[in-house]
């Protein structure tokens, strides 16, 4: 049998690591498919293109592996565009087929035409069409290894009488992928040390970029008695077994985090790309270390900045660096954050018919979920709760969309995970606006038989968008959502949703392959069973936001009368957890 443009094309992308490719066949896309399906490449048949670049984004975002979208011409490849945008701000290796109508009608607005260049090039660091089959593979191993390499989203359109034409010899192109160790020049590391040998008040607040670099990080901390805040996307890395976390800042961090950074006198930036500038200090010296070098000084003004990844930069820095021998500046910020958790554990409901609120069963789901357990969370509460509530540990993974910012992204990105790691727990906690926008997603659970454990946070309204009206001294409006119950979904009503039975229960949802409901388990073990929780005041909601010593504050919360929206505001909370669901 002849080789096609679509078989090299398939055979290019198994050969740079992809194993799963996520999309709906049709059209254009049907000789690719069919390439596929005789491939070691596992496909997964989404009900929505979106909710496929999700599932890509997240599979990639935790294995490094370059992972495929494929999708027909027209409307079907413009579907993962908004997923695409979440996978290439992750820096997930993400790669999109996206087929095209055949070449001889493009340029004459034909049914379908799309100028695919056009659209994905804001969300992509690679976006070519194979013009001719001579140039396939040239222009496959192109688009993987920018993917790989540029950590993005690369697309690769393909017109469909491409796809089905002979393939051609070609010179062996194959795709490359080592990487440099990068760190900053020996004057840079000794500038850097000197500020931070003469400084008592050192903060470290770090990164996403600190992935892979927790022993050097925690020893940077301990030798200059530093307190350490994290960003939302650091948590998973620089969290756990560290005596100087001190958490996160900003509008969903706490007081010793906000504190820490805003009243020290140098604090060291690793890895991080904090967006919100009225949460650095306006007087502090700040030193900023980043592999990417468009990140230096772009959100707020920086003392020093050098390039280099963090692992490499702090072996060469330590050494260089005096041990620091007060701690009071620690000692403060460590003894908030302390206080501030053990104020946060402590929470109880206040009566056997109270209502459960979000924080509440967040923490109990943290108690009964797998040490090595992955969580993905939907935009909004329930990823502020996720991140505020979920302890790690070195194994577990959070993932949330913590730079685009967008809705529905927690099931499929669940699904993703599972795909990926079939034998690992895998939680989704969904918010009742997002999970509805891609609630077909569900039949694609149950036709790949994934047992993703998912919570939905039904409390009748875009939460968290009613207390960003709420901030702005805005009554709420058009927040409202009219939720079902779940009763169409199939679900079970849960014998103990009040508060006294929802620990055990749970945990025989979480326990892999079984679950207690009402004496019932589905064929395939996964839980099926509903959590309704009446409507109440949510805790622990509130952040303090007094300012530091220097009187700075920052972006004032509240309206006019002073009302702070995430401390006074009711909150509605009920939880629906439909069939197959934890």
């Amino acid at each position: 049998m002849t080789k096609r443009v679509a078989d090299l094309l398939v055979e290019m992308l198994q050969a740079a690591g992809v194993r799963t490719c996520y999309g709906i066949v049709g059209d254009t896309l049907n000789r690719i498919a069919q390439a596929i399906d005789r491939s070691e490449i596992d496909w997964v048949h989404m009900r929505h293109e979106e909710a496929g670049a999700f599932a890509a984004a997240a599979e990639a975002q935790l294995t490094g592996h370059l992972t495929a979208c494929a999708g027909t011409c027209g409307p079907g490849s413009l579907h993962f565009i908004n997923g695409l945008y979440e996978a290439n701000r992750n820096r997930a290796p993400v790669i999109l087929i996206a087929t095209q109508i055949i070449r001889q009608d493009i340029g004459f607005e034909s049914i379908q035409e799309i100028d695919l260049n056009d659209v994905f090039k804001g969300c992509s660091v690679f976006c070519e069409m194979i013009v001719t089959p001579e140039q396939a593979r040239r222009k496959t191993v192109a688009a993987c290894q920018a993917a790989l390499t540029k950590r993005g989203v690369a697309v690769l359109v393909v017109p469909a009488d491409v796809a089905n034409a002979p393939a051609h010899d070609e010179p062996p192109y194959t795709v490359h992928t080592r990487r440099p160790l990068v760190r900053p020049n020996e004057a840079d590391l000794d500038a850097i040390a000197a500020i931070l040998n003469k400084s008592d008040a050192i903060t470290i607040y770090a990164g996403a970029g600190c992935a892979g670099a927790h022993d050097e990080v925690v020893a940077a901390a301990g030798r200059l008695k530093a307190p350490m805040a994290h960003t939302s996307r650091g948590k998973d890395f620089v969290e756990y077994d560290n005596p100087y976390n001190v958490g996160m800042t900003g509008i969903i961090g706490g007081s010793a985090g906000y504190h820490a950074i805003l009243d020290c006198d140098v604090l060291l930036l690793l890895g991080a790309d904090f967006a919100w500038g009225q949460f650095y200090p306006n007087n502090a010296t700040i030193i900023q270390i980043d592999a990417d070098p468009t990140h230096i000084g772009r959100r707020h003004p920086v003392t020093i900045g050098a390039v280099g990844d963090i692992k490499a930069t702090l072996d060469a820095l330590l050494p260089r660096l005096q041990q620091h021998d007060d701690g009071a500046f620690l000692a403060v910020h460590r003894e908030r954050f302390e206080k501030d958790t053990a104020t946060a554990r402590a929470e109880t409901v206040s009566g056997p018919d109270a209502a459960i609120s979000g924080t509440y069963l967040t923490k109990i789901i943290n108690q009964h979920a797998a040490e090595d357990a992955l969580f993905a969370a939907d935009d909004g509460t329930a990823s502020v709760w996720m991140l505020r509530h979920i302890d790690t540990n070195g194994r577990r993974r959070t993932f949330a969309s913590l730079l685009h910012g967008t809705m529905a992204g927690g099931m499929p990105s669940a699904l993703g995970l599972q795909k990926c790691q079939p034998g690992r727990q895998v939680i989704c906690l969904a918010g009742d606006g997002g999970f509805a926008m891609l609630l077909g997603e569900l039949l694609t659970v149950v036709q790949e038989d994934l047992p993703v454990k998912i919570v939905v946070y039904d409390n009748g309204k875009l939460g968290f968008v009613d207390i960003e009206q709420k901030a702005a001294g805005l009554v709420p409006l058009y927040t409202d959502l009219k939720n079902t119950g779940g009763g169409p979904l199939g679900t079970q009503r849960l014998k103990g949703w009040r508060p006294r039975g929802i620990g055990a229960d749970l945990a025989g949802a979480a326990r892999s392959g079984t679950a207690a409901c009402e004496g019932e388990t589905d064929a395939a073990g996964d839980a099926a069973l509903t959590l309704c929780v009446a409507r109440g005041r949510g805790r622990n909601g509130g952040l303090q936001r007094p300012g530091n010593a220097a009187g700075q504050r920052p972006r004032r919360l509240g309206n006019a009368r002073r009302e702070h929206p995430l401390r006074q505001a009711s909150i509605e909370f009920r939880a629906d957890l439909p069939r197959t669901l934890f």
